[in-house]
């Protein structure tokens, strides 16, 4: 029989957990909410959609009351910390986002497609995200990523009577298979070597040596895998061009954004926590060979892509590759600078896919030398269109440079060994240049003396949109210093004594 005294620890524990499980417990409501609605009201194709952007409103308000919150919920499962608000905040940004572009899409909305479970499924993948933005127990990481991918792999291929679409989803079920299988066996080595599964009770063995070096480093090899399929990190990159050149416009913003956005922050924990304590190997080294690598063959690979798509996924490995800098400095400025990066790249790279979804449901294509001529036919959304490339190549006055700028700062004030890492993403960032060019080239410099028979006409809702996303874009240079503090106060919670 238990004691009377052990029963009401485990209740209290139990009841402040949920307390602080409160986000999560809101999104699951709207993913179940979401599913009735759409059953209840079948003439309502919207219904769904409307339900979860409502709760992720209610989801954000609700997040709000842990700011400045440091604490553990269900037996140290899930840190509920500045960090991890921070990056469901950026989570949540994102799918709303999605949310709000998937309305204007007729790639979603063609053949009379049922849409509930669409939207039910992005809400579902943002809980599973949400998890894994505090998860700090290697099963929880491994479970929620798990969640977020099973609902990303029906997504991709939600247009399943569209060849490509079927196909890529095929493929990223594949890939991510295989990824997963490599990740939890690194964490059962792990598991083996320490007798924990604990992030924080990993980090007080590790510094003492308390851990054998061939396990750790082995598991640490295997679980970068896991991670590096999340953020299109090279070599674990193969899925990304076909998974986002076959999926809905929509979902392919989704991947780019919100699931790197939440690959990213279980890899910053793991690394601040694990690798930064590890006395057996340097991962510093390691983690700026992937930089290298993911931020050239990104680029590199982008120049010779004819499809807009494709040009935007080789363009998300590159950008991969540069946040990897912050994360290989290993200091507060890296991690926050990576925070302050990740909420740039938000709405620049919204905006660019909300554009080319605009484009492509007038021209029915994502073929670049389709391109020719529409600045002339679409003189806003080309504007707008040509501001998110600017800002994504880091360009000033844009919101992207003064991301880079604070990414390659990090290396910088590391100085030493690390400038090179910041000369190479320089160069990088200029070959960008090239490729996100050949598409406003496209559009203002080829086709121009064609004659335009007339103006593509579009909804002011999505106009609107559009420009809310170009705002931060182009404007977040003039005052910037709220968000900067805010990542620099989230990421200190790592170097607290």
């Amino acid at each position: 029989m238990f004691d009377a005294n052990i029963l009401d620890i485990i209740q209290n524990h139990l009841a402040t957990s949920v307390a602080l499980f409160k986000p999560e417990i809101a999104l699951l409501i709207t993913f179940i909410l979401a599913l009735f609605m759409d059953i209840i009201f079948k003439k309502n194709r919207n219904i769904a959609g409307y339900t979860v952007c409502i709760g992720f409103i209610i989801t954000g308000i609700l997040l709000f009351t842990q700011v400045g919150v440091k604490e553990n919920a269900f037996i140290n499962l899930i840190a509920v910390d500045p960090f991890a608000v921070f990056f469901k905040y950026l989570i949540l940004i994102s799918s709303l986002g999605v949310c709000l572009m998937s309305f204007f899409s007729e790639e979603l909305y063609s053949e009379g497609r049922k849409v509930g479970e669409y939207y039910s499924l992005i809400c579902a993948m943002t809980f599973g995200m949400f998890l894994l933005s505090g998860a700090n127990n290697l099963i929880m990481i491994y479970l929620a990523i798990e969640m977020m991918s099973f609902s990303s792999y029906v997504l991709a291929g939600y247009t399943k009577e569209i060849k490509r679409a079927s196909e890529a989803s095929l493929k990223y079920v594949i890939y991510g298979s295989v990824s997963s299988g490599v990740m939890i066996y690194g964490m059962s080595l792990l598991f083996g070597a320490s007798g924990t599964l604990n992030l924080t009770d990993l980090a007080t063995l590790i510094p003492n040596g308390q851990i054998d070096m061939f396990p750790l480093i082995t598991s640490g090899i295997l679980i970068i895998t896991g991670f590096g399929y999340k953020i299109s990190m090279a070599p674990f990159h193969f899925w990304t061009p076909d998974v986002y050149e076959g999926s809905p416009v929509t979902i392919t913003a989704l991947l780019s954004v919100a699931s790197k956005i939440a690959g990213l922050a279980g890899f910053i924990r793991f690394t601040m926590l694990i690798f930064a304590n590890d006395p057996y190997l340097n991962w510093q080294i390691v983690l700026a060979v992937l930089s290298v690598v993911t931020m050239t063959i990104g680029n590199l690979s982008a120049l010779w892509q004819s499809n807009v798509k494709r040009i935007l996924a080789y363009s998300a490995i590159a950008h991969a590759g540069y946040i990897l800098i912050g994360l290989v400095v290993m200091n507060e400025l890296g991690i926050s600078s990576i925070m302050f990066y990740l909420f740039t790249y938000i709405f620049m790279n919204l905006g660019a896919f909300m554009v080319v979804m605009l484009i492509s449901n007038k021209i029915q294509s994502e073929d670049i030398d389709d391109y020719n001529g529409l600045g002339y036919k679409m003189p806003v959304l080309g504007a707008l269109l040509v501001i998110f490339l600017v800002s994504l190549a880091g360009i000033p006055p844009t919101a992207g440079f003064l991301g880079k700028f604070y990414i390659f700062a990090a290396a910088l004030q590391k100085g030493g060994v690390w400038i090179w890492l910041t000369v190479i993403a320089v160069i990088n960032s200029a070959i960008s240049v090239f490729y996100y060019f050949k598409i406003f080239r496209n559009m203002y410099l080829r086709g121009k003396n064609t004659e335009i028979s007339e103006k593509f006409s579009f909804s002011p809702a999505s106009i609107a949109l559009t420009v809310i996303f170009a705002i931060p874009t182009l404007f977040l240079l003039v005052y910037y210093s709220p968000i900067l503090e805010w990542a620099n106060q989230s990421a200190s919670i790592f170097f607290l004594k």
